[in-house]
């Protein structure tokens, strides 16, 4: 591969995007929400369905494979919008108040949404579908200003083995929450179980088939952990090393990850469609390698292929597979 003069032109290309960013979020640690509400069941009439608010389209498409014709699902987050950087309009407060149950990712993702969720009110229950997954620590960059930064990695959605946790903790809260059809709930929890199982088997038949030395992702922002680590993949880094797709990586970040990457021979740029992909595209094209877009924080739109949570672990995984492979 040909040499890699980044440097000057990266960090002029670090202005530009500084100048057109949104504002970047609160400092100072990541804080896991509480635990989630307690649950009691609610009085509907006859034939009234559960409402329910999902944070993202992911969460959404999970609720609703549980829930069936047995509730109605919405997103607060629309397809495309990326949860590192969405503020709620008047009209998804509304949708909050109305809701019967809150149902979110936890982990830390929607922390920026917590001052929304908690003014649907006292009465509107909030579940966070991550409990009781083994979440990875974050650990801060060597220029984190803050010294005492601590978190965790928000993406658990990523591999399918979360995401069968997602299943048996809505289950439960459904049929907490509507106990007359608490059965129905369990059966299509598990019926979607199976189908994750099965997911589950088929990424890493998939996974298995790219050569060893070839396993390593290199992302937009650090968002595939928890997959890297469920299929054996190395996340060798990240053009922004952090958990959060709004934070701003530096010149230096960017020369040491292209050492890195021309070291390992890296094959790959994976940049989530949600996010603005500049600063990939340059590094890919420094390196004379191919960026690949791929699902992360949103489902894709109808015939995306990725419409689904299913649809998306299989797509992002045939485009890792023929990227590396």
């Amino acid at each position: 591969m040909r040499p890699v003069p980044i440097v000057s032109a990266l960090l002029a290309l670090l202005v530009i995007l500084a100048a057109c960013a949104s504002p970047a979020p609160t400092t100072g640690a990541p804080r896991v929400e509480g635990e989630s509400s307690e649950l009691t069941a609610i009085e509907r009439a006859d034939g009234a369905r559960l409402t329910v608010m999902a944070t993202t389209t992911i969460v959404a498409d999970v609720v609703a494979s549980v829930a069936g014709e047995m509730a109605e699902v919405a997103s607060l987050l629309p397809i495309g919008a990326d949860p590192h950087a969405f503020t709620p309009a008047p009209r998804d407060m509304a949708m909050l108040r109305d809701a019967d149950i809150i149902m979110a990712n936890g982990a830390g993702l929607e922390e920026f949404l917590e001052a929304y969720i908690s003014s649907a009110g006292e009465g509107v229950p909030v579940v966070y579908l991550s409990d009781g997954i083994a979440l990875r620590e974050f650990e801060p960059h060597e220029d984190d200003a803050d010294d005492d930064h601590e978190g965790i990695d928000p993406h658990t959605w990523t591999s399918p083995a979360s995401v069968i946790v997602f299943a048996r903790n809505a289950a439960e809260a459904l049929a907490t929450l509507d106990p007359a059809n608490a059965e129905a709930y369990q059966a299509n929890a598990e019926a979607y179980i199976a189908q994750l199982e099965e997911l589950d088997r088929w990424v890493q038949e998939q996974i298995a088939t790219i050569p060893e030395e070839d396993r390593l992702l290199v992302s937009d922002h650090d968002v595939f952990g928890y997959y890297a680590d469920r299929y054996g993949l190395e996340q060798l880094g990240a053009v922004i090393p952090a958990f959060s797709s709004a934070a701003q990586p530096s010149a230096r970040d960017l020369a040491d990850l292209q050492t890195a990457m021309r070291e390992r021979d890296v094959k790959a740029v994976f940049v989530g469609t949600s996010v603005n992909p500049a600063l990939a595209q340059q590094v890919a094209e420094d390196l004379g390698i191919a960026v690949v877009p791929l699902y992360t924080g949103s489902l894709g739109e109808a015939g995306s292929g990725a419409e689904t949570y299913i649809g998306y672990t299989r797509y992002n995984t045939n485009a890792i597979v023929q990227a590396l492979r």
